[in-house]
């Protein structure tokens, strides 16, 4: 009775595992170690398009892509040796119908019977995913190259409009020198600005076109608290006659990755607009906090200023030439390159602010490991 028992629990275990076998929805197949199949599951015949009968009659490598026919071939021996218990690699193979599919493939080793290992194969068609990836490669390169072109072409735009900027400016003095009285025309003042304002503008691209992405290989470790003291130190005039606090409350032993003069122009912007901005019935108070989250060291420089409307301006803040204040020196050019600046050194920027209270930039930076 009990060996009775004993079978009839060893054949609902062997039915459980037959059924698991054959309808679980990725391909299994039992190979033995000279890469014959040996047993496989009707997802398998889907895959790859064959019938049971087809994959027994014949040789697995002859519908593997030849580039990729040996990338078994060290995992394989170490998985034999006893090295590792298991595997998995990606491997391309032809379908009956000729298309390429992309397989990853777990390999594992397993003993049906003392002495004779077979490996048990699971196939999952990541064809699809493979494309997309391809694709995203591609749009990647393409968007690279074009990036490259853009970054060219303003470069030689910048400099010929620097050349002929200049050469305006040259001409408007040689004829003021020329025709003395030519400065009191009308006609000639209005020429004189524009071209002022064409030479500001040229500075401005010029910045701008400056700014690159820097190689975090060739960014150094920059003391944080030690910048912002250097910064506060600068505009100290500034301060003092806007009667202005500065609390630099950062941790003096975090440390940034990043480019001096970029982390120099980042927080004397972020403190300059903090003073200008200022709110007409109370003096200015700047606060400087730090914090770690994840791999970011985030400054935050908070204010007690005008603060700005982000329900009307949020979506161009960081946008050049964009101004939210009636201030005569504003030309909007100051937290376009600030953003372009931390984003170059791989970090970002987050605003809060409200009109009458005040403003808070976080800043987030790489931190050093």
């Amino acid at each position: 009775m009990k060996v009775s028992n004993h079978l009839r629990n060893f054949s609902n275990a062997y039915d459980v595992l037959e059924r698991t076998f054959n309808n679980t929805y990725n391909g299994i197949a039992i190979v033995n170690l000279d890469g014959n199949w040996l047993k496989v599951n009707e997802s398998v015949c889907d895959i790859f398009g064959y019938t049971r009968w087809e994959l027994f009659n014949m040789d697995i490598n002859n519908i593997v892509y030849a580039e990729d026919l040996g990338v078994h071939e060290k995992k394989y021996e170490d998985l034999i040796n006893g090295t590792i218990d298991k595997y998995r690699v990606k491997q391309r193979y032809f379908h009956k119908d000729g298309t390429i599919l992309w397989i990853l493939i777990y390999v594992s080793l397993v003993y049906f019977k003392a002495g004779r290992p077979h490996m048990i194969w699971q196939f999952t068609d990541i064809t699809k995913r493979q494309r997309n990836q391809d694709k995203l490669k591609l749009m990647l390169s393409v968007a690279e190259e074009q990036n490259d072109r853009l970054k060219s072409f303003a470069n030689i735009v910048t400099h010929n409009l620097r050349s002929h900027s200049g050469n305006l400016s040259l001409l408007t003095e040689f004829l003021e020198e020329d025709i003395p009285d030519l400065k009191l025309n009308e006609n000639f003042q209005l020429l004189n600005k524009a071209v002022s304002n064409l030479q500001e503008t040229v500075d401005h691209l010029t910045e701008v076109a400056k700014i690159k992405e820097i190689d975090p290989s060739k960014m150094e470790s920059l003391n944080l608290y030690d910048f912002v003291e250097k910064a506060t130190y600068n505009i100290i005039a500034l301060a003092q006659n806007a009667e202005a606090t500065i609390y630099n409350e950062i941790d003096e032993d975090i440390c940034v990755k990043g480019k001096a003069a970029y982390l120099d122009s980042i927080i004397l912007n972020f403190l300059t607009n903090a003073i200008k901005y200022k709110a007409e019935n109370r003096s200015p108070v700047i606060e400087l906090t730090s914090h770690i989250e994840d791999d970011f060291v985030i400054l935050k420089i908070k204010d007690n200023g005008l603060g700005i409307d982000l329900k009307k301006f949020g979506d161009t803040i960081f946008q050049m030439y964009k101004t939210f204040h009636k201030n005569e020196d504003a030309i909007g050019i100051g937290l376009f390159i600030t953003k372009n600046h931390i984003e170059s050194l791989g970090g970002k920027v987050e605003v809060r602010s409200e009109v009458g209270v005040g403003t808070e930039f976080s800043v987030y930076f790489k931190k050093v490991s």
